[in-house]
């Protein structure tokens, strides 16, 4: 190497050295910068819980307008069809009257007797006028969203409970006596099982420690339709049939009318079932899934059997057929696998629709709307196939085993014992709601009277209860 080269090398390597000397020691920073860096991921991680409570909060007033919506416009439309056409606008304000009588029983106490702390079979009084409920979440019931988003969602299930009731003494109560009547039933009869199934505590409810009879209802085959159902069939004895019936044609007047509500009802039927995950993940998803399979499949059996009964598959039993798997699928949307929901709604088009083509003639009672055959018996069936088709894959109910599986949940999985959970929930159902029927029916006759006078039920609801008709023909 020549001689000016080594001194351009020694000189490069002394002007190099300094920087080499002040360069920072790069295991230090982390150190240093330790503070910050956990203040940014606590940011990080009160960001992602502050998006996922924004989203789920989102989708449960989503879900709970929904729900609202099965109730008018859907069951009003549903309902209103089905009916004479002196009787239409009669039939729609029972529904309507829940959705602002029930709205104001709810926040005085209702919502308290359902989901307050109390004792195995009700609720107690520490949330009366809504004491306590706030906009902040509430573990017990959904650790994601603020509780008044929970009672106001809850709100819309105990306002279309005693509505559905109605369908079974259509065209024949007085305005004022159906109005005490259901106002007392959601507070002797719905508020209590709603407690049972899924208030703090609750004889039935499953994450109630210990509980002996663990009963899976996901969105209120057992609160809602079990109950709804025998209630309606108890009415429907009690008040015995309408004049005429079944001698004089009483067709319904409109089923243009019923198809737009029961299509409504379907589509109100997500919130119902979806939104009982209360959160807007892979649950819901699931249960939105087996609504719309279930609903599809008793739609097609329940006119595939009254085509092969009568020659014809009628609109009115492809839209009952549709109600009665939404029914059903209720209890079961969010524990079972779509091919399950399938099936379940299958069963249910066929079980429902010989309960009303067939069972229902057998026994003479006049069910105007057939409440009973559709949410009384799809909710009973819906019970029991809940505890066979239950899948841990899908809802852990149970946890999980000391290898990360799913504890075996319904029949399918091993659990046998939980069709026995099943039945004695729907058993609770049932005698609970005939008592209180009973009871209450017995009550508001004695005081205020439930028919309607020979003339009033000849004249129809409509100006007879309301002064009004619902076509002004000659308008």
């Amino acid at each position: 190497m020549c001689r000016k080269c080594v001194k351009l090398f020694l000189l490069l390597a002394l002007v190099a050295m300094p920087a080499f000397a002040v360069a920072p020691d790069i295991r230090n920073a982390p150190a240093a910068n330790a503070p910050a860096t956990q203040a940014q991921i606590a940011q990080l991680q009160q960001a992602v819980a502050n998006a996922q409570s924004s989203g789920d909060n989102a989708w449960m007033l989503i879900s709970a307008a929904l729900v609202l919506l099965m109730t008018g416009p859907g069951l009003t439309l549903f309902y209103g069809g089905l009916v004479r056409r002196k009787n239409i606008l009669g039939t729609m304000m029972q529904s309507f009257a829940m959705m602002g009588l029930v709205t104001v029983l709810w926040a005085f106490v209702g919502y308290s007797l359902a989901f307050g702390h109390g004792n195995a079979f009700i609720g107690g009084f520490d949330h009366l006028f809504l004491r306590g409920v706030s906009l902040t979440p509430n573990p017990d019931y959904a650790a994601t969203i603020p509780e008044q988003t929970f009672m106001i969602y809850q709100l819309m299930f105990a306002i279309i409970t005693p509505a559905l009731i109605t369908g079974a003494f259509a065209e024949r109560v007085k305005f004022s006596s159906m109005a005490v009547f259901l106002c007392l039933w959601s507070l002797l009869v719905y508020c209590p099982m709603a407690h049972m199934i899924w208030g703090v505590g609750g004889l039935l409810n499953f994450n109630t420690p210990g509980v002996r009879w663990p009963v899976f209802d996901f969105a209120g085959g057992t609160v809602v339709h079990i109950t709804s159902g025998v209630s309606a069939l108890v009415c429907a004895l009690y008040l015995g049939k309408r004049a005429g019936y079944p001698e004089t044609n009483m067709a319904p007047h409109s089923m243009v009318l019923s198809f737009v509500g029961a299509c409504l009802l379907w589509v109100g039927w997500f919130g119902f079932n979806a939104g009982s995950a209360l959160s807007a993940g892979p649950l819901a998803t699931s249960a939105f899934i087996n609504t719309q399979f279930a609903a599809a499949a008793a739609a097609l059996t329940w006119s595939l059997a009254e085509w092969l009964h009568n020659g014809k598959p009628s609109a009115l039993g492809a839209i009952s057929g549709a109600v009665a798997g939404l029914a059903t699928i209720t209890q079961a949307s969010g524990f079972v696998q779509p091919m399950s929901a399938l099936l379940i709604g299958a069963i249910a088009g066929l079980v429902c629709g010989f309960m009303v083509m067939r069972f229902k003639k057998l026994l003479g009672y006049d069910d105007s709307l057939d409440a009973f055959g559709v949410h009384g018996i799809g909710g009973t069936i819906g019970a029991l196939l809940t505890g066979v088709f239950a899948a841990g894959a899908i809802n852990a109910v149970f946890g999980k085993d000391a290898s990360g599986m799913p504890r075996a949940t319904g029949a399918i999985d091993g659990n046998w014992h939980q069709i026995a959970n099943q039945a004695f929930g729907a058993g609770i159902g049932w005698l609970l709601a005939i008592a209180g029927t009973l009871v209450l029916l017995f009550l508001v006759d004695r005081t205020m009277g439930l028919h309607l006078s020979p003339a009033d039920e000849a004249a129809g609801l409509d100006l007879s209860q309301h002064g009004e008709e619902g076509y002004e023909l000659n308008a």
